[in-house]
């Protein structure tokens, strides 16, 4: 069995990884670490998973015996965390916040995007988990980045869901102000922005293309929608082979020929993209557009 703890269990993420962990055969849950809420029966937060855990909050750590750590903390703290404590060697870690996402000096974690790195992931010992924005953008261009064919602007429109926010209620998560409304937020100078950067530019080094983004809250709870679009000068049937081949063995991530929507990936962690290539009035270019949809 693989002995987890979980450090920053009382948010949205931290609720979704225990629903996960718990219904993993080879995965005994060792501790759910969190401050605010030690003492607390998960179940009291995590409403959600009634009759499938009794385990309870605690506001200890005990690093000695697990094998892999999960952080589940808001940007800067698992950072924090690395810094004051001693981390035995054999322990695994996986970061879901945004600390360890770009590499550099000193950083040993790999980016834990399995559609970019999965055979690395495999042997790493720290994973640094992709942003939200960051997965479905990029799962929307890797196909291209891998054949040298990013060259021109890159457009892309994504709508998110409330709980992309946090649990923590803002002026622009509560429902009287999300629900019937769409804003934008952060246009062309979104945090993911560098991530996506990071992972197209590995695939493709020559990679100057700008990429043009506009995140959008939307009035729905869970889920991404995201529209991709650039130009090349491959035909459309070669485009459409690139992404099927990029993505055959990989088994979360799918090219169909339906429009795709949010309720086909809630609750999952499946992505679907439709390839919808056409002709661009006045250019001798395929317009490529990646619609797609993430839980």
């Amino acid at each position: 069995m693989i002995k987890v703890g979980i450090i920053g269990g009382a948010g949205y993420t931290a609720g979704e990884l225990i629903r996960l962990l718990i219904y993993h055969p080879e995965v005994e849950i060792r501790f759910i670490h969190s401050n605010s809420n030690a003492g607390n029966k998960i179940t009291d937060v995590h409403t959600g998973l009634y009759g499938e855990t009794d385990l309870t909050f605690t506001d200890q750590s005990v690093l000695d015996g697990i094998d892999v750590l999960f952080f589940c903390t808001a940007h800067g703290d698992t950072r924090k965390f690395m810094d004051s404590r001693s981390v035995p060697e054999s322990l695994r870690i996986i970061d879901l916040s945004t600390d360890y996402r770009i590499s550099g000096q000193g950083n040993e974690f790999i980016y834990g995007l399995p559609e970019l790195n999965r055979e690395a992931i495999l042997s790493a010992q720290y994973v640094a988990n992709p942003g939200c924005f960051a997965t479905g953008i990029q799962l929307a261009l890797l196909p291209l980045a891998t054949h040298s064919l990013l060259h021109q602007t890159i457009h892309v429109h994504a709508i998110t869901g409330s709980t992309g926010a946090g649990v923590k209620p803002s002026e622009t998560s509560h429902f009287s102000w999300r629900n019937n409304n769409v804003s934008v937020y952060k246009p062309f100078t979104h945090q993911h922005l560098s991530e996506i950067k990071q992972s197209l530019c590995l695939l493709q080094p020559d990679m100057l293309s700008e990429i043009l983004f506009i995140p959008v809250r939307g009035n729905f709870t869970r889920g991404i929608f995201t529209t991709v679009y650039t130009e090349c000068d491959e035909k459309e049937e070669d485009i459409v082979q690139i992404y099927q081949m990029y993505y055959k063995n990989h088994p979360f991530t799918f090219v169909t020929e339906k429009n795709p929507d949010l309720k086909q990936v809630i609750n999952t962690n499946y992505v679907r993209h439709r390839k919808e290539p056409g002709l661009k009035a006045g250019h001798q270019h395929q317009q490529v557009s990646a619609p797609s949809a993430k839980a």
